[in-house]
């Protein structure tokens, strides 16, 4: 590796050379690391806004899931059954439903010799549970923080190994050629610095496009790279599907599974908190259909379209999110009190509970009191974290609010993580390999499947050198001016800040290109999203490093922004309607009429370019062991066996 401070366009520049450059330090991005490590490929470097922030380290649920092969019991199970439940969730490519599945159990060991405290029984079985649109038992967790937990010991692995980690540096642009990735260009929000790594391989461990709405669960610190990926040239798939639902928001976390489970009480009040209202009964036939709901929303927590009718658990979502959109005021959860309608004491005791509610608490011993008394008994390290970041449920209620929780689309890549530009890998939530339902938890499995296999297609194939550093700086050089003059016209004027505009940014997607949408809707929102581009361009102004830094974000997230309300668009144009996670109201419940098609999007020639393809199919393959041995050993560790 080379590394150097050079004098570049008039600028002190930090210059890096080096075969692969890792952008992100969340479970991905170190996953990465390590598996070229593995490999035999020491010359990388990893980039980081900063290694305590990001969505693996700062976000959960109350049991987080890893999704893998069922490996306990009796379920009977396969690569091929898990592949076809992965490729069941419509607009999933089949090659990569394959890949997840086979590579599951693989990965999920490494982890476990990592560090990751995922629980086994006292014969060595890791015991599963069902999550959502999973039949096989195949979850499994290390509690509320597993991705926290994979992280670090991911990190600490790397770093042992003598991992060369540069922060804090922001991405703000993808360097390419005009065949293939080449390098990054990143800016110190901190000092105003650059970094500039000219590599042979990019791989792109950024997380989700977080920073798009207002109403989120991702921590305030996440706000993705798409964009920097789109605006060179790197096409997305399904950016319209994202998963939805009910959190807390003034510490973000999921409020799925026990905390549901448990039954605590729905309340809404004025803005000040004054006048506390129950208000779910109202949209449901009995406290017994209200109730069942509510329990079957610790398992179906994402909003569904398919669940928001009559008794659906996907009403919860629609009845807060009028509360709060509709009559202007708070939503909480309720630990303390009982909803009304459910007895809990002398002969009625939780008799308004369906059967399979009412057995799943007792065999779990929750037939207690109160909700906080159930929660404690039931998942005692879901009620402790909110304790840990100064909110006691035994003595106030949680605020909640329906909000964006993941990117189901993203960057769009083949088998091997490989994006359309050679030598640019988008692995993680950036990368869009998930269809438009997917089982709870199969995310961070896709995280460590894709770090895998980009890994093997760099250790097998891409192993060379990076460019001549003179054809580099061809390449880099109006790159580094065009961002330099941006920063320096950002200093020069007295304009909006470049976080006003991004306030006015994600109030227009949380209000219009959320889990409730419409045409109407998507119009507003491109109009004031082309509005923010143009203020941005000619009037934002900048005070500080920081401020600059935040300029070239809001650049980021604007064009992830507009990609996204494009798809939505053109989805609807298309005939699609609601589906996945997001309602559209001028549209009926999609009858699966898109489930073999991926809407792609690609930024060209200064515009958005929307296109449809058919999935990749579940492929067929050679299975006889003979015959893949003899592959195997006459290609590079398995990689040339498929073509990519």
């Amino acid at each position: 590796m080379i590394h150097e401070l050079r004098n570049l366009c008039g600028q002190p520049v930090q210059y890096y050379s080096c075969n692969t450059v890792i952008a992100g330090s969340g479970a991905a991005g170190f996953a990465a690391a390590n598996r070229l490590l593995d490999l035999g490929q020491p010359d990388i470097l990893l980039l980081t806004e900063a290694r305590r922030v990001g969505t693996s380290r700062n976000t959960g649920s109350d049991k987080q899931t890893y999704y893998k092969l069922n490996l306990c019991g009796e379920t009977p199970d396969s690569v091929q059954e898990m592949a076809g439940t992965l490729f069941s969730g419509e607009s999933m490519d089949g090659d990569l439903a394959l890949c997840e599945a086979a590579n599951s159990a693989r990965c999920f060991f490494y982890l476990c010799e990592a560090g990751v405290p995922f629980p086994f029984n006292g014969y060595g079985e890791f015991a599963g549970y069902k999550t959502d649109h999973d039949p096989a038992a195949r979850a499994t967790s290390a509690g509320p923080l597993t991705s926290k937990y994979m992280t670090e010991c991911l990190e600490r692995r790397a770093l042992s190994r003598g991992l060369t980690l540069v922060e804090p540096v922001q991405i703000t642009a993808v360097l390419r050629t005009e065949d293939r990735c080449c390098g990054l260009l990143g800016l110190n929000p901190a000092t105003g610095g650059w970094v500039l790594v000219n590599a042979t391989n990019v791989v792109y461990a950024t997380g989700g496009p977080a920073g798009i709405y207002r109403d989120s669960v991702y921590p305030s610190s996440q706000t993705g790279g798409t964009g920097a990926a789109l605006r060179a040239g790197v096409t997305a798939k399904n950016l319209m599907e994202w998963q939805y639902g009910l959190t807390s928001v003034s510490f973000r976390w999921n409020v799925s599974g026990s905390y549901q489970q448990v039954l605590p009480r729905y309340v809404s009040t004025q803005l000040d908190g004054s006048d506390p209202q129950e208000f779910l009964e109202a949209g449901f036939a009995s406290v017994s259909e209200m109730l069942n709901a509510q329990f079957l929303k610790g398992y179906q927590w994402p909003f569904d379209p398919r669940k928001a009718d009559a008794g659906g658990s996907s009403l919860l979502d629609i009845l807060v999110y009028r509360e709060i959109n509709h009559r202007n005021r708070r939503v909480w959860l309720d630990y303390r009190q009982n909803p009304s309608g459910l007895a809990v004491q002398g002969p009625e005791a939780f008799s308004a509970l369906r059967p399979a509610a009412r057995a799943y608490l007792e065999n779990s011993g929750c037939l207690l009191p109160t909700p906080i008394e159930r929660l404690e008994h039931m998942n005692p390290n879901a009620a402790a974290l909110y304790r840990n970041h100064g909110i006691d449920l035994r003595t106030e209620m949680l605020e909640i609010s329906v909000c964006a929780q993941h990117n189901n689309g993203g960057l769009s890549g083949d088998l091997w993580w490989e994006s359309n530009l050679p030598h640019f890998f988008p692995v993680g939530e950036v990368n869009g390999s998930h269809g438009v339902y997917r089982p709870g938890g199969c995310a961070l499995n896709a995280g460590q499947v894709g770090a895998l296999r980009a890994a093997l297609k760099i250790a097998g194939a891409y192993t060379q050198a990076p460019m001549d550093e003179a054809a580099f700086w061809n390449v880099a050089q109006p790159v580094l001016e065009e961002s330099l003059r941006f920063a320096e016209r950002l200093c020069g004027s007295g304009g909006p800040r470049p976080q006003e505009l991004r306030r006015q940014l994600t109030g227009l997607m949380s209000e219009h290109c959320a889990h409730i949408r419409s045409r109407e809707k998507t119009a507003l929102a491109w109009a004031g999203l082309t509005d923010l581009e143009r203020r941005l361009e000619t009037e934002a102004s900048a005070g500080s490093p920081e401020e600059v830094a935040g300029a070239f974000r809001l650049r980021d997230l604007l064009l992830t922004a507009m990609a996204l309300t494009r798809s939505i668009q053109a989805y609807a144009d298309g005939g699609g309607g609601s589906r996945g996670s997001y309602l559209l109201e001028d549209m009926p419940l999609d009858q699966g009429a898109h489930r073999d098609r991926i809407l792609e999007i690609q930024w060209a020639g200064g515009e958005l370019h929307p296109s449809w393809r058919p999935v990749r199919p579940l492929p067929e393959r050679e299975q006889w062991f003979e015959n893949v041995w003899r592959a195997y050993q006459e290609s590079l560790g398995g990689f040339q066996q498929i073509p990519g």
